[in-house]
């Protein structure tokens, strides 16, 4: 962890490297244009292990008997988690609107569900259950038909057994064992196989978050969700070895995740950066941490004021409020994705069991992003009613805006139903 100044520090907007982007354009577009035969051969040179298309999709038997067979702790778990992660969408559906803006005027917003969902849950180096329940659920809450989940299958082959107890309680309807950016490309075109799908959500490594931004154009999606980020903010008064830990635990989401610590004490930020480097010399999942704990900051600021405006700047995935000042801080924050404030609410309790979601906006986007919701599983019609008399109170606004614009055939329009009123 390298300590630097904060005073003069202009934080850096966290994109795709181009050389990625190129490469994961390629595998789209094969994929769109191969389909099934592409989705094994880049499954065989990525994962490992050889799939043919009539065993992409698990059955669903084998989710439900995974959900039997898993440890009663697990299924306890699995089961209250997705009760406060339904509770808190539910919560959040927006209701239908109804105004009378004029006498005889009456516009009308109404909410349906989208038909279909892509859900990506990451893979590969660790299983995350969690990820299916903060995806599947709201997309479940929200009253879409069609969920259809996407994860990548173990080397030794088949879908680990507490992703398909999670799809099994959340009540997937299809589940595929197929990642990264062929998955990303199954859920936008379709294959023989696989339907595709009218929005792609879920968190992802670089290659992942890539291939979302490159059928966007094609395919609605949530949002930029990977890879992990955490700002921890704190003050003389914090525990180093709490912040260390915090820090650690997502740094070992993946090599390219960013950890960073921005205080106000020159000694805390010393601290912390020495037990953090001894630690991911020390901890499990070495592998992952040499990479983000090779990038990881400390970054000393002046004040209060200048640590607020960074961390608005930066507008990282997961903010985590600790010591003295954290309820102030947190009235100051504009731009995170989730805020975790005190030294009780460490970033974990929101990966898993408080439920929040944990589907967040990375690369900067928490400045115009929100986390993943019922709301994104929705959209909305509206509609205009007009009696006669109503028509008539706002007819002479619309033909003037018309006129103004030089569209004289929207003009007419009105008009024409003006003269035939006897106006």
């Amino acid at each position: 962890m390298k300590i630097i100044d904060g005073s003069t520090f202009e934080s850096r907007l966290f994109t795709v490297p181009p050389d990625v982007m190129a490469s994961v354009r390629a595998i789209v577009e094969d994929v769109r244009r191969r389909g099934d035969s592409a989705i094994t051969e880049y499954t065989e040179k990525f994962d490992r292990i050889r799939i043919e298309a009539d065993d992409f999709r698990v059955d669903g038997e084998e989710m439900r008997r995974a959900f039997l067979n898993a440890p009663d702790s697990l299924k306890g778990a699995l089961e209250r988690s997705a009760r406060r992660i339904a509770a808190f969408q539910d919560a959040q559906m927006p209701e239908n609107v109804s105004l009378e803006v004029e006498e005889g005027v009456t516009i009308r917003a109404a909410f349906d569900p989208l038909e279909s969902a892509g859900i990506y849950v990451p893979g590969g180096s660790a299983a995350y259950p969690s990820t299916v329940l903060m995806a599947a659920v709201p997309a479940k809450v929200a009253g879409v038909k069609r969920r259809a989940l996407f994860t990548p299958p173990r080397r030794e082959g088949g879908v680990p057994q507490n992703i398909l107890a999670a799809a099994h309680l959340a009540e997937v309807d299809e589940l595929y064992g197929i990642g990264g950016a062929q998955a990303i490309s199954a859920m936008a075109y379709g294959t023989r196989t696989i339907r595709k799908v009218e929005k792609i959500v879920g968190p992802g490594n670089i290659y992942v978050t890539a291939a979302k931004m490159a059928v966007s154009q094609d395919v609605a999606v949530d949002m930029p969700a990977g890879p992990s980020e955490v700002l921890i903010y704190a003050e003389s008064s914090a525990r180093a070895e709490w912040i260390v830990a915090d820090l650690v635990a997502q740094a070992e989401h993946d090599p390219r995740a960013k950890a960073m610590l921005v205080t106000t004490s020159r000694e805390l930020a010393a601290e912390v950066s020495s037990k953090f480097n001894e630690a991911c010399r020390s901890c499990e999942r070495k592998e992952i941490l040499q990479g983000s704990c090779n990038e990881a900051l400390a970054i000393v600021v002046p004040d209060r004021q200048r640590g607020v405006d960074l961390i608005n700047s930066i507008a990282p995935e997961h903010l985590q409020l600790v010591g003295s000042g954290a309820e102030e801080v947190a009235s100051l924050i504009r731009n995170a994705g989730a805020v975790f404030v005190g030294d009780y609410a460490p970033v974990p309790l929101g990966d898993y069991a408080a439920g929040t979601n944990h589907v967040l906006p990375t690369m900067g986007w928490a400045k115009r992003a929100s986390p993943l919701s019922v709301r994104d599983f929705l959209k909305w019609k509206e509609f205009i009613r007009c009696t006669e008399e109503g028509f008539r109170r706002i007819a002479d606004d619309a033909m003037v805006l018309a006129s103004s614009e030089g569209l004289p055939n929207h003009a007419n329009a009105i008009s024409l139903r003006l003269k035939e009123a006897g106006r």
